[in-house]
């Protein structure tokens, strides 16, 4: 018998906002059950993203436990319904580790993105060279198939902003990353040049750190909060020296929206952000 394909990130977390749902509504899984005239199993699997859940069903679960946000509801069938072909980042299944195609998935479906870095410039306006530079750096070492399957990737994420309907982005970038030169001069010359470029896109805002700010809230962290359709749907990805880690419970989403408002107070204004990457290019 042939396996089931893994569930991608996207089935997960509406299996895990219906669970929300149910729960919050006080209703066990074996009433759930009963609602629908069916075994409870068939709720189990739904909420491990096992089995996959139609549009209608959605909408049916939703009215079953009483929910009054018709906006959630709408997204979430949203979510059930998108039957359209393999996107791009399906060719690097089994290829890459699942959290690289999970931060593909989360980004093409967000509907703004902001970042924070202070060490890495954002992955999503990285250069070739640049993502290279990054990805030979690994512990332990990647073989070079690898090294350029990862490349491929990070390129293929920028598709988000090529395409007709660009996401909305802001990047806030502490001065250190800016001076950081992985690869040398010759990569991080063009890579802050292409910064800079990325800056003047209208759906592109960078904000900068400089030094002079001197401490500031978020230091040292690597932030991707991707927005949803409804703020119930947010995402915060997180680099860790193990891959990537997503987060999605309603806490501490509100904490990384408050940490991003607070990190952006610290940064210079768009103009003087972009006057000072191409100053630090120069001097490379």
């Amino acid at each position: 018998m042939a396996s089931r394909p893994a569930p991608t990130g996207r089935q997960r977390r509406l299996a895990t906002e219906l669970r929300r749902m149910r729960e919050q509504a006080g209703i066990s899984v074996q009433q759930a059950a009963a609602m629908l005239g069916a075994d409870r199993t068939m709720v189990a699997h739904i909420e491990a993203a096992r089995t996959r859940v139609s549009e209608e069903r959605v909408r049916q679960l939703a009215c079953n436990y009483g929910c009054p946000d018709e906006a959630l509801i709408d997204a979430l069938a949203a979510m059930a319904g998108n039957r359209a072909d393999p996107p791009w980042w399906e060719e690097y299944r089994g290829k890459l580790p699942d959290g690289f195609l999970d931060i593909s998935e989360i980004e093409h479906h967000a509907t703004r993105i902001r970042t924070a870095q202070t060490v890495h410039l954002p992955g999503l306006l990285q250069t070739e060279e640049h993502a290279r530079a990054i990805f030979d750096l690994s512990v332990p070492a990647l073989r070079r198939l690898d090294v350029e399957l990862r490349v491929a990737h990070r390129l293929g994420r920028q598709g988000i902003f090529s395409r007709e309907d660009p996401t909305p982005y802001l990047g806030i970038i502490h001065e250190a990353a800016l001076r950081m030169q992985f690869g040398g001069p010759d990569v991080a010359r063009p890579q802050l040049e292409s910064l800079a470029d990325a800056a003047d896109r209208d759906n592109i805002t960078l904000l900068v750190i400089p030094f002079s700010a001197g401490s500031f809230y978020g230091a040292g962290q690597s932030i991707l909060y991707a927005e949803g359709q409804v703020p119930q749907l947010d995402t915060v990805q997180l680099d860790t020296a193990y891959g990537a880690h997503f987060t999605d419970s309603p806490t501490p989403l509100a904490n990384y929206r408050a940490l991003l408002d607070l990190m952006e107070e610290s940064a210079l204004p768009p103009e003087e952000s972009r006057k000072l990457i191409q100053s630090i290019a120069r001097e490379m």
